[in-house]
């Protein structure tokens, strides 16, 4: 992401007047992303190419006055082109961003999870007014499934391709057969990839979310991989002895993180390897930041640290998880610290928890 995709606010009120303009503007392109994925007029427009409203309307059942509406709001915004006989067509750049799911730009999901936000507006501000929270479940399935869309690309690419081959203790591991135990794993494509790309080894996928799970062993259906998911609170877990532990943007999540790393540390043999992947937040807080650490406040406040507060007692971690408050975090669960792993990208942090002899 450009480091000056926005700068921070000025102090004076025309730049004030003006970011919060900007702001407007974003928030109703993103609603409009929302309806167009949602009521599939991004995937019409992409399948059948440049389209009047009425024939965009008839191709997926919907209102013609509100197709024209919506087309020439995506015209104005850039998203669309149009020519004289007034027909519209996805730009080369808004049919990778916003309709192919396999792109590592794919960013359609973000509207999803804006609006699973917006949905529960009055739940999040009694719960700041109150100290509650507000759990994923009762953000409904947009916020799930935009954060297994937003994932999917770099768990079935990246992750496999680039990330753990650049860790040669544990891709040695893998390539010789392990069995692996993702935790947090949502919707499975990380478990999913990691059992595809090493066929001898056996990946057991565990999440305390019921949908989760189901979309996860849907989503491994007729893969001849060797994977598994389970419903359980990972804190309990059984004690198995796995040889590699992972937890892919989670940890941050959870309002108990020092008794599921202690959980970790039970089911990881000795000489075994625990990865986790979490937000590349600042090493500490500093004011103005840039477009990244202000993404992961926003996430922090509208979902991650309601949903982290949503169970009683909880340390309410917040997305801003920085890398001392996670050894903070393994240390009291058992482990003797954590290496921050040298990989490039641009918004994760790759950890391995140290074993202690």
């Amino acid at each position: 992401m450009s480091s000056d995709l926005f700068e921070p606010v000025g102090h004076g009120p025309d730049a004030v007047a003006d970011r919060l303009l900007a702001a407007t503007l974003g928030a109703q392109e993103l609603f409009a992303v929302y309806a167009g994925e949602r009521l599939g007029w991004y995937a019409a427009l992409a399948a059948q190419g440049p389209s009047t409203p009425a024939e965009l309307a008839g191709s997926t059942g919907t209102d013609e006055r509100y197709v024209r509406e919506w087309l020439e709001h995506q015209a104005v915004a850039g998203y669309v082109t149009v020519d004289d006989e007034h027909r519209f067509a996805l730009t080369d750049g808004a049919r990778e961003v916003l309709t192919d799911a396999d792109s590592a730009l794919y960013l359609a999901p973000l509207g999803r999870l804006q609006a699973a936000s917006g949905r529960v507006v009055d739940d999040l501000v009694e719960a700041y007014r109150t100290g509650g929270g507000v759990s994923w479940a009762q953000m409904g399935d947009d916020a799930r499934t935009s954060q297994g869309a937003l994932n999917r690309p770099f768990f079935l690419g990246a992750l496999v391709d680039e990330v753990l081959p650049s860790i040669p203790a544990l891709h040695g591991v893998l390539e010789q057969g392990a069995t692996v135990a993702d935790l947090g794993c949502g919707e499975g494509w990380s478990a999913i990839s990691i059992a595809r790309a090493y066929p001898r080894t056996t990946v057991v996928g565990i999440d305390i979310d019921a949908p989760s799970i189901e979309t996860a062993r849907r989503n491994a259906a007729g893969s001849e991989v060797r994977v598994a998911f389970e419903l359980a609170d990972a804190a309990s877990t059984r004690d198995d002895e796995f040889d590699v532990v992972l937890f892919f943007e989670c940890v941050h999540d959870m309002a108990d993180p020092v008794a599921v790393l202690a959980a970790a540390r039970a089911m990881v043999r000795d000489d075994g390897y625990v990865l986790i992947a979490d937000e590349r937040t600042e090493e500490s807080f500093a004011a103005p930041s840039g477009p990244v650490e202000r993404l992961f406040y926003g996430w922090s406040l509208t979902v991650c640290l309601p949903d982290g507060r949503s169970t009683s007692p909880s340390v309410a971690t917040g997305t801003v998880m920085r890398p001392a408050a996670l050894d903070t975090y393994a240390r009291a669960a058992g482990f003797a610290g954590i290496e921050i792993l040298p990989i490039e990208h641009d918004m994760l942090r790759f950890y391995r928890l140290l074993i202690a002899a």
